[in-house]
Formats: C-alpha cells, sequence, structure tokens
C-alpha cells in the first residue's frame, strides 16, 4: 500500500508541476496564468482598461481573475486526485483530509 501511495503521490506532484489554467474577467480585458502551485506566472491587461485609468475596475478585474484562476486549479487538483486515487484502490478507503 505504501509503494502504491508514492506512485500516487509522484504522479500528482507531475501533474501538479505541469499545471497550467488561465482566467479572464470583464470580457477578457485581465487575464491570468497560474500554475499548479498556485502563482501568477502571466498577468495580461487589454490596454483600453488602462486608457480608462478606472483604477477600483481594474483592481476588481485582477482580483476577479485571480479568483478564478485559484478556482480552476482547485478544481482540477481534486478531479485530478479523485481519478489517481480511482486507479489505486487501496487508497480508497483513506480519509485524508483535503483529498476526496
Amino acid at each position: 500500500m505504501l509503494a502504491q501511495f508514492r506512485q500516487v503521490q509522484e504522479k500528482l506532484e507531475k501533474q501538479i508541476d505541469e499545471l497550467a489554467v488561465e482566467a479572464s474577467a470583464g470580457g477578457g480585458m485581465v487575464t491570468v496564468k497560474m500554475n499548479g502551485q498556485k502563482q501568477l506566472t502571466e498577468v495580461r491587461i487589454e490596454p483600453d482598461v488602462l486608457k480608462s485609468k478606472d483604477q477600483e475596475m481594474l483592481q476588481e478585474l485582477i482580483l476577479a481573475a485571480v479568483n478564478e484562476a485559484t478556482r480552476r486549479v482547485d478544481e482540477t487538483l481534486s478531479k485530478q486526485m479523485k481519478d489517481l486515487a480511482s486507479g489505486a484502490p487501496a487508497l480508497m478507503g483513506l480519509k485524508i483530509p483535503g483529498m476526496f
């Protein structure tokens, strides 16, 4: 069972390292990319947003895009954990908080 757990852990770590999600807000006015470690890797802001000089709107768009990217990372990792666990029957009975 321990060997099987290590295999699952290695697969998950690889998937986390390879994961990249993208999310946008304001109809694409602000777009962010985030990796599986929940680190922002890219932020794109359309020039029209900067021309408006509306600082509050820009802040809200960035927050919305980052929050959506974080949600997508969580959702993707949760699905991957379930998929990995279904392939490792010995792990299905474990109650590990936050994994299932």
